[in-house]
């Protein structure tokens, strides 16, 4: 989702500090592969877009109670914005192999900072509620907190999908299975690290030609057509479709629905995300623009606006200000939203976060695990090689 889908991937010994990209005007590799280039600003571009998207969604939550408009517009964002994210994760996948390079990168990208903002949100609210009781629990994944947990335990188990005859259609089933599991628990967000899985098995499979075949003139054509009519489509579903079916967080049962009904709509869902993402993707732009920089800093966006989001549901700020729930409350929210995240995308806030997004943490690594890449067997490796047969 963040700067980390790009870096946690990358074949780049992880001890050394990455060049800022301002400073050094383009990116540093190439979209595909993590090969040592520019990076491509398309995924740069798609990264703000689906970040902006994500903090409006956020915003509309507390206030879009009696709005079925917001709700339909809620639904849409909801459908795709993760499952975007996920693919996008996915692909920057495919070079992990374990290497203890590659392990430091996941330690330092995503789990450190997911342990430490699940203790900020968990003091944060105790702090704006008043209630210095509230459990603290590294296992039970505060708010927005759960997709770095839940890209740690996907990217580990990369190695398996990419060995497995038949990853998606596995990936599908697991899905399937969770949706049938009430008993799962909340450690860890389990649901949710079954339901999203297939997005993330999908973006392993993905190639640079795939995203390509997005940016035909008639696919983009295309593109728009199915947003505009995905529109008044969940303004027909709002009330009819309940939205934890879209949260991928609990079981059909705890849905008040069918056991059955949970695998269809597993596969419902999944067709209709990825049409969604795709359609998103293809209108995405593929040049440099001026949010193309903020791309890099989404991580600090993500963690960092909920404090925003969770203030106004903290401190009831929708009941106090019941203007916010009009239209005209809501077009507000929504700009603040996006205005707001786009500040915390920025580069000085992106290095101001840094010891905890980017940690270095060499004490806690031998130098081996930082420096260990995979690199062409020199002249002597393979003479060697040659003599011990």
């Amino acid at each position: 989702m963040f700067h980390a889908t790009q870096e946690c991937a990358s074949g780049s010994p992880s001890g050394t500090r990455e060049p800022d990209p301002v400073a050094e005007g383009a990116g540093r590799r190439q979209s595909d592969g993590g090969a040592s280039s520019r990076r491509d600003a398309f995924f740069d571009n798609a990264k703000y877009l689906a970040i902006v998207l994500v903090a409006v969604g956020h915003a509309w939550e507390p206030v879009m109670e009696g709005s079925r408009a917001t709700r339909a517009l809620y639904m849409l964002v909801y459908a795709l914005h993760m499952p975007a994210f996920i693919v996008v994760s996915g692909y920057f996948s495919r070079s992990y192999t374990g290497r203890p390079d590659q392990l430091r990168k996941l330690v330092t990208t995503l789990l450190v900072p997911y342990v430490v903002f699940e203790v900020g949100y968990t003091l944060y609210r105790r702090w704006a509620t008043g209630d210095p009781e509230y459990p603290l629990s590294i296992l039970d994944p505060f708010y927005l907190t759960w997709f770095l947990i839940a890209l740690f335990v996907w990217r580990l188990s990369t190695p398996l999908w990419r060995a497995a005859r038949w990853p998606l259609p596995v990936a599908l089933g697991v899905a399937m299975v969770g949706t049938l599991t009430p008993d799962v628990g909340a450690d860890l967000d389990l649901q949710r690290i079954l339901q999203f899985l297939p997005f993330f098995v999908l973006g392993l499979q993905l190639r640079r030609e795939h995203f390509a075949l997005l940016h035909r003139p008639l696919a983009r054509r295309a593109a728009a057509a199915v947003l505009a009519l995905a529109l008044p489509a969940f303004y027909f579903l709002a009330p009819r479709l309940r939205m934890g079916w879209f949260y991928h967080s609990t079981s059909a049962v705890e849905l008040d629905a069918p056991w059955w009904s949970g695998p269809l709509m597993t596969l419902a869902l999944f067709a209709g995300s990825l049409l969604l993402t795709a359609s998103f993707l293809a209108l995405v732009p593929r040049r440099r623009t001026w949010f193309t920089v903020l791309g890099t800093g989404t991580i600090c966006g993500y963690l960092l606006h909920g404090f925003l989001v969770k203030s106004l549901v903290f401190w009831r700020v929708p009941r106090v200000e019941p203007w916010l729930t009009t239209p005209p409350g809501i077009v507000a929210v929504t700009l603040a939203a996006a205005a707001a995240v786009t500040l915390l995308c920025t580069p000085p806030v992106r290095r101001l976060l840094r010891p905890v997004t980017e940690p270095r943490m060499d004490w806690a690594f031998r130098r081996e695990a930082g420096r260990e890449v995979s690199r062409p067997p020199g002249r002597a490796a393979v003479a060697s090689a040659r003599t011990s047969r």
